[in-house]
């Protein structure tokens, strides 16, 4: 069983003098000593740290009153999910899975042993409530593993009370730098006590799923700019899959947009990275981001019905249609929730991860991958958009129907690659790329919703056969399914003249 906590806290450099008076804080009441607690941590990491090289965090920790497994992931700076699991011996396997995508098929190790000696005080406004939790920490950091030697020091952290306002940290963070307190210059215990016992520079792009990228265009060649921009890609699809397991919203939908991206790239950038070694790649990314895509397309697809349905005047509903449709999204749901987790518990899956890094660390250059990235990202734009003209062009000269569907479907799709390359041109483009991406996500915009109603058109078949089936009236599913051919033409007839906005947009 874990829980998941939201931390948002503020570290601080500290000296001799302690912790300075709270008490003027605006807002607080009182300063309520909490005494002093002994904490014992030993953090685990990779033999070449790959968790502290993303700034995770994953400890087991005894004393005070939070004892037990911890894992910290990033989300902005001074802000962390916390996610807790109860003390064991062993990494329990619910933590072991959020840090898969990074660890892969190794096991975490010690690495750092932390014990302080932590001095609590609470800052409770007029009520008794609590706005934050002040501690001086006493740390004495010891080397396990990867490095030696010890290292000692003491700091000030602040901690928002949960569902507590952040703007009360800037009250504190004024108090303290009136006081001569400073910011610490590392942004956890971990981080420093890496850097204090092992003094030796270390690449952080060292380990999987790591290193520094740089997307704009400046000096780099195409191939180092187009690279930087898959690094990008490799480390969303790493970062989002404990938030993909964790069903934070949205993640799903990210996670999938990063393969698409990649693969995009891979098709677009032909010229500079070898499609021979590619397309295997991309074939396994177009695997994974089907595997994403099923419960997402569902979830999106319950919301577009139950938002319809609950437009309908109440005459115009008969039946149960409410609770079937409830009942047919949470088999959904639940059948492909548990087949994600397994798609990401996969060797294929990790397989995968292992060869993004393989190609990102020795890519297949070609020729072009040595050419300004302005002059060879235009070109590939150009020749997406001319791609999608052509199938924009075929769709609309076909009569209504499947086969019309079918073609603005591939359109769809295609106009999402090209808005891709678009958006991956920005940086060494300009203008003109930021002009054709607003252009193509109106295209395809127009074109998702004209699919969207497709495939509502589908499940609505569905629903009907099933509650006739059962004797209900399958009425309002045709009423439904009405409404969806009308909101298909619709798209249908607004495609025309957001085409032309594609064709007036500025030339890549």
């Amino acid at each position: 069983m874990v829980e998941t906590k939201r931390e948002i806290e503020r570290k601080y450099a500290s000296d001799d003098d302690g912790l300075p008076d709270l008490t003027g804080v605006p807002g607080v009441a009182a300063v309520l000593d909490q005494g002093v607690a002994e904490l014992d941590a030993t953090y685990y990491d990779t033999p070449d740290l790959r968790l502290a090289a993303a700034s995770v965090t994953l400890r087991r920790r005894t004393g005070g009153s939070d004892a037990g497994w911890h894992l910290k992931l990033p989300v902005s700076p001074g802000v962390r999910d916390e996610i807790r699991a109860p003390l064991s011996g062993t990494l329990p396997p619910a933590l072991a899975a959020l840090v898969r995508s990074r660890v892969r098929d190794g096991e975490p190790v010690p690495v750092v042993r932390l014990r302080s000696a932590r001095d609590v005080r609470h800052l409770v406004d007029g009520s008794g409530a609590l706005l934050a939790e002040v501690s001086l920490d006493a740390v004495r950091a010891e080397r396990l593993s990867g490095g030696s030697g010890t290292a000692q020091w003491t700091e000030i952290e602040v901690e928002l009370a949960d569902g507590g306002d952040p703007a009360f940290l800037e009250l504190v963070d004024e108090r303290l730098r009136k006081a001569g307190v400073r910011p610490a210059k590392s942004p956890s215990k971990l981080a420093r006590a890496l850097a204090e016992t092992d003094p030796a520079p270390r690449d952080a792009g060292s380990g999987k799923g790591g290193g520094k990228k740089k997307s704009s265009g400046g000096d780099l060649t195409a191939g180092e700019y187009v690279l930087a921009y898959l690094r990008e890609q490799r480390d969303a699809i790493v970062a989002l899959d404990p938030a993909v397991r964790l069903e934070v919203p949205d993640a799903v939908h990210r996670m999938r947009v990063a393969t698409r991206r990649t693969r995009s790239a891979f098709r677009s950038y032909a010229k500079v990275l070898d499609r021979a070694v590619t397309d295997p790649v991309g074939a396994e990314l177009k695997w994974l981001a089907g595997e994403l895509g099923v419960d997402r397309d569902r979830e999106v697809l319950t919301a577009h019905l139950t938002a319809a349905l609950d437009d309908l005047p109440r005459t115009l509903v008969a039946g149960p249609v409410r609770d079937r449709l409830g009942t047919w999204a949470r088999e959904r749901h639940s059948g492909s929730r548990r087949h994600l987790v397994g798609v990401l518990e996969s060797p294929r899956y990790l397989a995968l991860l292992d060869t993004l890094d393989a190609l990102l660390a020795d890519p297949p250059l070609r020729r072009a991958a040595a050419a300004k990235p302005g002059k060879v990202a235009a070109k590939a734009v150009r020749k997406d958009v001319r791609k999608l003209s052509e199938l924009v062009e075929q769709a609309l000269w076909l009569p209504a129907g499947q086969d019309r569907d079918v073609a603005l479907h591939e359109a769809r799709k295609r106009a999402k690659r090209t808005r891709y390359a678009a958006e991956a041109a920005e940086p060494a483009v300009g203008a003109p790329a930021r002009k054709l991406v607003k252009s193509v996500k109106s295209v395809q915009k127009v074109l998702g919703e004209h699919q969207d109603s497709v495939m509502a058109r589908t499940t609505l078949g569905e629903l009907a056969a099933v509650a006739h089936a059962a004797g209900e009236s399958a009425f309002t599913y045709g009423v439904l399914y009405g409404r969806e051919e009308h909101r298909a033409a619709l798209s249908e007839a607004a495609l025309p003249e957001r085409w032309e906005k594609v064709r007036r947009a500025t030339a890549v």
